[in-house]
């Protein structure tokens, strides 16, 4: 009864809502008494419908960079001479740099930004004001389309598959079989065999992964896979991943004896990390409750590390953070494992 339950309080949040809270950087280079009605329309939406926080950006080369390292859901840049050309009625253009490899946050924003640029040149707020404000949205990259946008959480799914079966279960079918015995008897230490289990998992869990990833990209049209330094950081992101789902799952199988028990469990866990994540649907467009789970869901980091290696160009500058967390959480799970695990018959 609990799993279509968890089903129904997941997916029913997981799907649809409205994206909050992304932040956008904003570049001012006009400095002009018109660019107060623009920041006052950004503070208003932010402090109402939150779509995004605008956070200032002295120049424009920081801002992209942020933008294509994923800091940053969107740039505005306010143009020089906008405050006169808006006096001037010579129809002033502001620009938005959008991050589309994720479809569903930059669409959301531009959308928002659309209708605080008309409200800009509403007569109630500038009533003797003839000139229009334009804005001109720029792709930061070509199109992806959304089989693209779900290869990241295909790739973290193939490797969790894997750690499922090889993280944990394996010792459990071990005792099942009385195979445990003959290595319990042996001077192997706790450690010796847990890291063992793992490493032995780690690596299934990096070639389910890698050829997920090469027959992914190869569907779904994804350029440049066999770069060397891209091949490289995909590889680097694919052991620390499979590394912290085998930690993760050896830990909570740790002190479990049914090997029945991961069988029924498996099923609700997939669905409590896979949809969570931001696989399927943008994470800034989940209620507050469901991001806490994002923040502590390992599967979510392998998402955002997977898309930003194989949709954007910000190379291992944008996952350097994915890294550091997933590396951090094998070796917590290691030492957990370790700790709970009966050296026993």
């Amino acid at each position: 009864m609990g799993a279509p339950l968890a089903q129904l309080v997941v997916l029913g949040n997981a799907f649809g809502g409205n994206v909050k809270n992304v932040q956008i950087a904003v570049v001012d280079q006009d400095r002009g008494p018109e660019v107060a009605t623009v920041q006052a329309r950004l503070q208003a939406v932010a402090a109402n419908v939150r779509t995004f926080i605008p956070v200032e950006y002295p120049e424009q080369g920081q801002a992209v960079q942020d933008l294509r390292e994923r800091r940053v859901a969107a740039v505005l840049i306010i143009p020089e001479n906008y405050s006169r050309d808006l006096l001037a009625r010579r129809r002033p253009r502001l620009a938005l740099v959008t991050d589309n490899s994720d479809n569903f946050v930059s669409s959301t924003v531009a959308a928002t930004m659309r209708q605080l640029v008309g409200a800009i040149d509403e007569p109630a707020v500038h009533p003797r004001m003839a000139g229009r404000v334009s804005l001109d949205q720029v792709d930061l990259y070509p199109f992806i389309s959304y089989i693209k946008y779900l290869l990241p959480g295909s790739i973290t799914l193939g490797i969790f598959a894997t750690a499922m079966i090889g993280g944990g279960i394996i010792f459990l079918d071990d005792k099942a079989r009385g195979v445990h015995e003959g290595y319990l008897v042996t001077p192997i230490t706790k450690l010796e065999l847990i890291v063992g289990f793992n490493t032995a998992g780690l690596i299934k869990a990096a070639i389910s992964g890698t050829v997920v990833l090469i027959l992914g990209c190869l569907i779904a049209g994804v350029p440049g896979l066999f770069d060397p330094v891209r091949l490289l950081n995909l590889m680097v992101l694919i052991v620390v991943t499979s590394a912290s789902l085998i930690g993760m799952m050896f830990f909570l199988m740790a002190r479990v004896s049914d090997p029945l028990v991961p069988r029924a469990v498996f099923g609700v866990l997939n669905m409590l990390l896979f949809f969570p994540s931001g696989a399927i649907y943008p994470i800034a467009a989940f209620p507050p409750w469901m991001q806490w789970i994002a923040t502590i869901d390992p599967f979510a980091y392998g998402v955002h590390g997977f898309r930003t290696l194989l949709l954007t160009q910000a190379g291992m500058a944008g996952v350097y953070e994915d890294i550091v967390v997933l590396s951090l959480l094998s070796v917590l799970m290691l030492g957990g494992a370790t700790l709970l695990f009966k050296r026993t018959l």
